[in-house]
């Protein structure tokens, strides 16, 4: 009896190294992809909380998400696991958990009270959501990109787009009236932050930050993150509020900082105004020789081939 499950074959790797056909998969490749699976599972459970008017533990699972997207990637390249599959699935996950969830929860809290207007908020922040993930996934790295271009993002990521359109919640929670009369306010401020998702304005992204540390502050360094870990426990809300409102904030600095590092990169005034992204195309020329297929795959697939259909014909 043959196996009803397929093979697992991350980004069509179906052999190894040496050539010959994979029977075994590496445990580094399958743990990274259990973290993505862990987050989706947030993301959906954030949507059932939602539903039951449980609106903390909504927050906590969209939360606990972001940590989890944030860790799979590096638990990927410290396992030196990055597959194709990987990278699908974790864009996939992502669409859910800091789409699909956002929207849906905003929608239960309030926006229904503001109508179809409140439902087309929520549907252009996922779109916007999906836009943002599709233009990541077809990015070209720039081989000849400055270093300090990786201070930037070009937009608002995705985990903490989700977790800034939440700032309305956020402040309920810290005694701000619901009022239904607040209901298109808070969409217009959805659709606002859905379109910083797919805008080229430049956002800080936190990757000069290094990753080696003096001795001498290790010690205080394990001070204030636990601290941090305190504070967030303790004053869940009003951690969530400051970092919200800090990081809307910091946008217009973002921007200043990235048109200083690229007119001092002498970079011209009109493209040191955005942050350009290229974006890999399948052009089809005016002649469509990107269109012909070669005899031996219509062959492989299956497909008769016109002109020998003809010279059988003809004879």
């Amino acid at each position: 009896m043959s196996n009803p499950f397929p093979p697992y074959e991350p980004g069509g790797q179906t052999t190894n190294a040496k050539g010959s056909t994979r029977k075994r998969i590496p445990l580094r490749i399958v743990l990274p992809n259990v973290v993505t699976l862990l987050a989706l599972c947030s993301g959906l459970t954030a949507i059932r909380m939602a539903m039951e008017d449980r609106w903390d533990m909504a927050i906590a699972a969209i939360f606990l998400a972001a940590i989890l997207d944030a860790l799979d990637g590096r638990v990927a390249r410290m396992l030196k696991g990055s597959t194709k599959f990987g990278a699908e699935l974790d864009s996939l996950a992502d669409f859910v958990n800091f789409g699909v969830a956002p929207g849906i929860i905003l929608y239960a809290w309030m926006l229904e009270d503001a109508s179809s207007l409140g439902w087309i908020a929520s549907l252009l922040f996922s779109i916007c959501m999906a836009l943002r993930l599709a233009r990541f996934n077809v990015a070209l790295d720039d081989p000849n990109k400055p270093k300090w271009a990786n201070k930037f993002f070009t937009g608002v990521p995705a985990p903490a787009g989700a977790l800034t359109v939440l700032l309305p919640i956020y402040l309920e929670r810290l005694g701000v009236p619901h009022w239904n009369e607040l209901a298109l306010p808070v969409a217009l401020y959805t659709m606002f932050v859905g379109l910083l998702m797919v805008s080229q304005l430049p956002t800080f992204s936190g990757k000069q930050i290094g990753t080696h540390i003096r001795r001498e502050w290790v010690l205080p360094l394990f001070v204030v993150a636990v601290g941090i870990i305190a504070l967030g426990a303790s004053y869940p809300f009003e951690c969530l509020t400051v970092i919200s409102s800090g990081y809307l904030i910091s946008i217009p600095f973002a921007w200043r900082s990235y048109k200083i590092h690229c007119v001092n990169g002498k970079g011209s005034q009109a493209d040191c105004d955005v942050v350009t992204t290229e974006i890999e195309e399948e052009s089809v020329s005016e002649d469509k020789t990107s269109l012909k297929v070669s005899l031996e795959d219509i062959a492989k697939a299956g497909v008769p081939d016109p002109k020998q259909d003809k010279e059988k014909s003809s004879e």
